[in-house]
């Protein structure tokens, strides 16, 4: 990170039970992890001794039931102080810890399930019945609690923890990322890891640059995402900060938020930006104790609006689930009117690679690989990905971390975000594989061919967009097109579900009948003016 600030606390060999501990001996009454007033729900905000007595009892309960190293416990929580609670608890003990998304599918929910081969299932009380739907159809079959009865009514562990302490090289963490083959991969996240991406935000620059128990964060991203679930987290544990999240992104709410969390620092996606820009009555005199936001993708003509409104920066930054130590542009020239979003820095290597896996010239496209410079090129990634023993090894062909993000890199080591070479669709900070939302599509006997490709959306930055060949006798009306969505919608989460269906004669193809999807639309068309395309964009609504 350059000139950023190092960690208050020492992290090197540490495990996160060891760090916890020490920031509540540092800084036992100050506050921890709030949560925003949402849904009729008061705020509420918890200070590090009242997480560290509350974090005792969970651990307590859990190793009573006989839960410890080489389990796994899978989290639907939501986003509230309580999945970090679980978290702190389950990693004292050992045990992994498998945040899952609110939005899966019962049939998601079961993959997830069964992969991970989770030892125990904990679900809050909104998300119960989608935990239990979850495990009806897993072929594996965890234990399952509800949170809010898990100290008096734990079931015990089905098979024996392992034995042996747990390190700073133990498994902390999987996260689920979707992935090009369809099914989201289980990113294995060591305690070192997620420490380290923690340490990372700790040592971003100023304006970010967090202050010893002095910043509180607003993130509005979930907490079963790496952003607010690792990043955030653990940067704040580290300088005995505040973490506080609404539940959601709200609009209406997000000022008044803001306002009553008392924010220094507030966490962005383009999205986000793009929709609070949108109410022109806003200026600077809301911002409170606001001094910067930090996040990703906003666009460039957006960014320069927002600083010239509201008077503070946006640093834009990058990082991923397998390697979230992330990049930053918070020094000068931050070059806003652009997709800059990093320099290059002396503790990650960084190239820019063309196809043939050679260095490309400077200010050239080609893809971003990375290391960690020295003897071990994999120290501060994630550890692999779960029973996935050759896309970890393709991950890291050439002995560098594929990223999978198209990127220019200028003469003074600035790299500027182009695309994603990988087959990604990203809607509203949601990564989608296409391959998945095609292989349900798929399963429809009206289709003969299916592509889903990324649409430009205005918003959301991009909109899942399926290209689809119809079987014989199929009228290429709107209302097929609305049984081909609802199918779809009730098997996936909402926000993969296409938003927009287009039929088609046929798809272009290779000679091994591979889908070329570069060619189905003219370079520089836009794929929303086509004729006869179908927007379901507005039932793409969470059940």
């Amino acid at each position: 990170m350059g000139k950023g600030r190092q960690p208050v606390l020492e992290i090197e060999g540490k495990t996160v039970d060891a760090v916890f501990r020490e920031a509540v001996t540092r800084w036992p009454e100050a506050d921890f992890l709030g949560a925003a007033a949402q849904d009729g729900a008061a705020a509420r905000v918890l200070t590090y001794r009242q997480v560290a007595d509350l974090v005792d009892k969970y651990a307590g309960a859990l190793r009573a039931a006989g839960y410890g190293p080489g389990h796994r416990l899978a989290a639907l929580m939501g986003t509230c102080p309580e999945h970090y609670i679980l978290k702190l608890a389950a990693n004292r003990l050992g045990l992994s810890f498998v945040p899952v998304n609110p939005d899966y599918r019962p049939g998601e929910l079961a993959y997830l399930l069964e992969d991970s081969n989770a030892a125990l299932a904990v679900a809050s009380a909104p998300h119960v019945a989608l935990m239990q739907a979850g495990i009806a159809e897993a072929e594996t079959t965890p234990a399952f609690a509800a949170f809010e009865t898990l100290l008096s009514d734990l079931p015990a562990a089905q098979s024996p923890a392992g034995g042996g302490p747990v390190t700073s090289e133990s498994e902390a963490g999987l996260l689920y990322t979707s992935g090009t083959t369809g099914r989201p991969k289980g990113c294995i996240l060591s305690h070192e890891y997620e420490l380290m991406v923690g340490q990372s935000y700790v040592k971003i620059g100023p304006p970010i640059a967090l202050r010893e128990a002095s910043d509180r964060v607003f993130n509005p991203l979930p907490a079963f995402h790496i952003n607010a679930g690792v990043v955030s987290f653990f940067g704040v544990m580290q300088t005995g900060n505040c973490l506080i999240q609404p539940q959601r992104f709200s609009a209406s709410s997000w000022w008044r938020d803001i306002a009553e969390a008392r924010a220094t620092i507030f966490h962005y996606l383009g999205v986000v930006i793009a929709v609070l820009l949108a109410d022109k009555r806003i200026g600077p005199e809301v911002l409170g104790h606001l001094r910067a936001g930090i996040g990703a993708g906003v666009e460039p003509a957006l960014h320069v609006e927002f600083e010239r409104r509201f008077g503070i920066p946006l640093i834009e930054v990058w990082g991923m689930t397998e390697m979230c130590r992330v990049y930053a542009l918070a020094e000068e020239p931050r070059l806003i009117h652009t997709r800059a979003f990093g320099r290059a820095r002396d503790d990650l290597d960084v190239q820019v690679w063309d196809d043939a896996g050679q260095p490309c010239p400077p200010e050239t496209p080609g893809e971003m690989v990375l290391r960690h410079p020295g003897p071990d090129p994999q120290k501060g990634f994630f550890s692999g990905y779960l029973n996935k023993p050759e896309a970890t090894k393709e991950a890291w062909a050439g002995g560098w971390f594929h990223t999978g993000d198209t990127v220019t890199m200028d003469a003074d080591g600035v790299l500027f975000f182009v695309d994603r070479k990988k087959n990604i669709i990203r809607r509203a900070g949601e990564n989608i594989a296409a391959a998945e939302v095609e292989n349900v599509l798929s399963e429809d006997e009206r289709v003969v061919n299916v592509a889903c490709v990324a649409a430009p959306d205005d918003v959301r930055e991009e909109e899942v967009l399926a290209c689809i060949v119809l079987a014989e006798g199929v009228e290429a009306s709107r209302e097929t097109g609305l049984k081909i969505f609802q199918q779809a919608f009730d098997k996936l989460a909402y926000y993969k579900t296409p938003g927009w269906i287009l039929f088609v004669d046929e798809l272009p193809v290779t000679g091994t009948q591979k889908v070329v999807k570069h060619k189905i639309f003219e370079p520089g068309e836009d794929p929303r003016t086509r004729p006869g395309i179908l927007d379901f964009r507005d039932l793409k609504k969470k059940g």
